[in-house]
């Protein structure tokens, strides 16, 4: 007697196929959100941007002497009136605080450049304009939260040791929330402009150097031009520019806040617009 064993004729199961993903702006978004919170110096630089606003303004507030007019930390950060008010003992430590978020913005796009991960990004995304796009939306929201943040704090903490001196203002006081709006504005900016500064030159050095240079150093260099020579550059000036957009009271010499906005965020879109090109143009 034979037995005959039955045979399976059922195929092997195949493997599922993977489900394509498409590439969309809110996903590339979405990237460049998750790597700026992945890095532990934007955590720590973005306190530190904190951190100087709020206490240098207080300090300023504390140290102010009616009699001199000053405090024990000198004058307002850029091209002032000449005379402190509430708004720049407040903002003592803008100076540091827009290095703070400069530096952060330049190391945002040339520290990927110098640990070799923008190749792997752009193969992702291949037509490249996105990333810089995101990064340029994701960082200058974040920098307009701190700077705004950061301003409002340090003038309310300072309030209570102006209380009763001449210069003594409330957020209700006219052109107090302006000011400091405007300077959220200003720190978004440059945040900004440090992205775009990072992604031109693709050196953390380069972009930090440009960018001190730029807010810093520029202003201060054409105190050396003659008196007419320097009446009609230096207010366009990218820092002095910058000061004028959250300045409480214009002087002779500044743009209005409206013009002072123009001019700055021009010389930040020129920089966003080199940096698209250089990376359209060439490779990594």
């Amino acid at each position: 007697m034979s037995t005959t064993t039955p045979t399976s004729n059922s195929a092997p199961s195949q493997p599922k196929p993977r489900p394509v993903y498409k590439l969309t702006a809110r996903r590339v978004l979405r990237s460049e959100w998750a790597k700026l919170w992945s890095l532990r110096s934007t955590w720590i630089t973005l306190g530190v941007a904190l951190l100087v606003l709020v206490a240098f303004g207080l300090i300023a507030a504390a140290t102010y002497s009616p009699s001199t007019g000053t405090t024990s930390m000198g004058g307002p950060p850029g091209s002032g009136t000449g005379s402190q008010d509430a708004i720049s003992i407040a903002l003592t430590g803008g100076k540091f605080a827009q290095l703070a978020l400069g530096v952060l913005g330049v190391l945002i796009t040339a520290g990927e450049y110098s640990t070799g991960m923008i190749r792997s990004t752009l193969t992702a995304v291949p037509k490249r304009l996105p990333v810089l796009w995101s990064k340029v939306m994701t960082f200058g929201v974040v920098a307009l939260v701190v700077g705004t943040v950061g301003s409002i704090s340090a003038f309310l903490s300072g309030t209570g040791f102006l209380h009763g001196e001449t210069i003594s203002l409330t957020l209700s006081s006219a052109g107090v929330l302006r000011s400091l709006l405007g300077a959220g504005v200003f720190f978004a900016l440059v945040g900004v402009m440090g992205v775009a500064l990072g992604a031109l030159f693709r050196s953390v050095a380069g972009g930090i150097s440009v960018l001190v240079a730029g807010l810093l150093l520029l202003p201060a260099l054409t105190d050396l031009l003659p008196s007419s020579l320097k009446d009609d550059i230096s207010s366009y000036l990218p820092g002095n520019a910058g000061s004028s957009i959250y300045a409480l009271h214009q002087a002779s010499d500044t743009l209005s806040p409206g013009a002072g906005l123009a001019v700055f965020a021009g010389w930040t879109v020129l920089t966003v617009v080199g940096a698209a090109y250089r990376l359209a143009r060439t490779d990594a």
